[in-house]
């Protein structure tokens, strides 16, 4: 059956296909607004001031200030445009028709073509005022068309409708498969790792000591290079230089907002309140709330939730793997903004950031492609948990970051308060779908390719993930994405060693491999606690008193280096937490390395595994 004869019309339509023919323009739709009585003339005024300004398009502004409901909006917008009203809820549009166009093109510039007739293909877009600069483009392609108004909302979901499957399959595979972990068969590892076990088994068995020697050397030669990173970090991560007094810019840019949600109707309500306390302007603010097909739960919540004109929903079709990059990846399509954040459901963004962080975008060179702000926690004092896990990302985010990016090494980003350039993001192809710590591997990508990450003086409130088996399961999946990304970029170490230099390049060792390996080895040397105790150990008894004596005093001194480094991290918050705690970070590690041996049985049995937080349960 043709698309013409699936879809009957009980439109208007303009007669005659459009030719070059002047469409009215917005003002003259705000005049037409006006004499229908549904806005107020001081409204109106202020709204096509801002359009005149920022170029943007007057519907959006008006729908985003709350001024008009978009039924209405959009019957006045078809009558005004003297063409028909597309309801393309109830006919759906023809995906050969799509496909011919684009869909990245269709979503960009907020039309669709919808159906044939009368020899002419109708072309139904939320811009109507736009119609003629697209008209050249449309023509090229489907001959004659015809005019006909949609909303946003509508388009997106006919777009979905239509292509779901193919662009589920899209964003999967965006970024190229030689800088995706999606190529890697680690199920292909069994039989080689059973036969690396063999001369390790027979250390084990004719040489033990020997072999405990080298493995305790490891993880003492782990740890010492992570503390002097961590001593040249806190050497350079000064305090974030200040705005310049008044600094405003004078035109700000258009910036989307993506939320990705799985089972988080929960949160919902709060995160809604939570975003409207962001300062910038509605009209260049979007907020897309990303949600995953089959999560009927939500979908039902948020048909039921009031959402402001800048905040709407793009739904993701189903597909082999669910993970939060997919589903970064499929939004990316639908955002009209030149900058593009990601914040996750529960967070409490500072109200100013979004200004900070066009304003920094600004000031920095174009080599300067994404900006990661601080997180902190909203619930520190819930649990000793909450309370350790304030203080290690305290360290993580106020001192080792902003260290490690003055110093010119790769950052691994973190999976919030991020802000990107578009035009570079999209040069990247986004996200790797398969990664389950996409955020560290995007960060390794972006240095690979030149580009640079700078940390802003900006804090997301967060909720501590403050539950003993929650905890080991997020932190395991961040360690098994260590292990996927680092994997992924030694597929060919001499290209790495070209595109990074060696500073960078040693520096991805040790902050990936490096640190999973740190975690794993890390009872070896927490065993020797027992020494000071008389406990016999057998380190003691093959080293040289001196030899030994040596290594215990380092060990100490890489502790309390580690120590202090937490307690001047602390100090930059504004928790006042007692420094007291930090010691007792000493039996909060063992739950990493806890994390770590299950991350190395998954990386195994399931790498692409996303092993979901759950958020919501400890409210600011």
């Amino acid at each position: 059956m043709t698309a013409e004869a699936r879809h009957p019309f009980s439109v208007r339509l303009p007669g005659p296909p459009v030719a070059a023919v002047r469409l009215p323009s917005a003002e003259s739709l705000g005049i037409a607004l006006l004499r229908e009585g549904v806005i107020e003339p001081h409204q109106m005024v202020a709204a096509l001031s801002v359009q005149s300004q920022r170029k943007g398009h007057l519907a959006d502004i008006l729908l985003a200030r709350g001024l008009i409901e978009p039924t209405l909006l959009y019957d006045l917008i078809a009558r005004h445009w003297s063409c028909g009203f597309a309801d393309l809820a109830a006919a759906p549009a023809a995906p050969d028709l799509l496909m011919r166009f684009g869909v990245a093109r269709c979503l960009s510039l907020g039309l669709i073509p919808w159906c044939q007739a009368g020899g002419a293909t109708v072309i139904a877009t939320a811009y109507p005022e736009d119609f003629a600069r697209n008209l050249a483009a449309l023509t090229a392609v489907f001959g004659p068309v015809l005019l006909a108004v949609a909303p946003m909302s509508q388009i997106e979901a006919a777009v979905l409708a239509a292509c779901g499957p193919d662009l589920a399959r899209r964003a999967e595979e965006k970024v190229a498969s030689d800088q995706s972990c999606r190529g890697l068969r680690f199920g292909d590892l069994h039989f080689p790792l059973l036969l690396a076990m063999v001369p390790l088994i027979t250390l084990a068995v004719l040489w033990p000591i020997a072999l405990l020697i080298m493995a305790t050397a490891l993880a003492a030669l782990l740890a010492l290079a992570n503390t002097g990173l961590k001593l040249a970090a806190w050497r350079v991560a000064g305090a974030a230089k200040p705005e310049p007094p008044g600094f405003q810019l004078a035109r700000l840019p258009k910036v989307s907002v993506m939320v990705a949600l799985y089972k988080e109707s929960r949160i919902l309500p709060r995160m809604v309140q939570r975003l409207s306390l962001l300062e910038y302007p509605r009209d260049l603010l979007e907020v897309i709330l990303v949600v995953e097909a089959d999560d009927h739960g939500l979908r039902a919540a948020l048909a039921k939730t009031e959402l402001p004109g800048w905040m709407r929903v793009v739904v993701v079709p189903d597909g082999p793997i669910k993970t939060k990059p997919r589903a970064l990846n499929y939004a990316l399509d639908h955002c009209r903004g030149s900058l593009i954040g990601i914040y996750d459901a529960e967070d409490a963004p500072a109200p100013d950031q979004l200004r900070k962080m066009a304003h920094h975008f600004h000031r920095a060179g174009p080599e300067v492609a994404c900006l990661q702000g601080v997180l902190d926690y909203y619930n520190p004092r819930s649990n000793w948990l909450a309370r350790c896990f304030t203080i290690e990302y305290a360290s993580w985010y106020r001192m080792f970051l902003p260290g490690i990016a003055r110093l010119g090494l790769a950052v691994p980003l973190g999976g919030t308060t991020l802000f990107f350039r578009r035009e570079a993001l999209e040069k990247l192809g986004g996200w790797d779908a398969h990664n389950v710590t996409e955020d560290a591997d995007l960060g390794m990508r972006l240095a690979r390719h030149g580009y640079r990450t700078d940390l802003f003086d900006s804090v997301t409130m967060e909720e501590a993930n403050c539950r003993a088996l929650p905890w080991v399961k997020q932190r395991s999946r961040w360690i098994k994405g260590y292990m996927l990304t680092w994997a992924t970029h030694m597929r060919d170490p001499s290209l790495l060693w070209h595109q990074l230099g060696p500073k960078r390049f040693a520096g991805l060792q040790l902050q990936l491999i490096g640190s999973v390996l740190q975690a794993l080895l890390a009872p070896l040397l927490w065993s020797l606690w027992i020494v000071p105790f008389g406990l016999p150990h057998p380190f003691v008894t093959a080293l040289s008193p001196s030899v030994f004596t040596a290594f215990y005093t380092t060990s100490l001194v890489v502790e309390a280096i580690t120590v202090s480094f937490s307690i001047a991290a602390l100090a930059r918050t504004s928790h006042r937490l007692s420094p007291l705690w930090v010691p007792t970070l000493m039996f909060y590690y063992p739950l990493a390395t806890f994390a770590a041996y299950k991350a190395l049985w998954e990386i195994l049995a399931k790498p692409f595994y996303w092993d979901k937080t759950s958020h919501g349960l400890f409210d600011g």
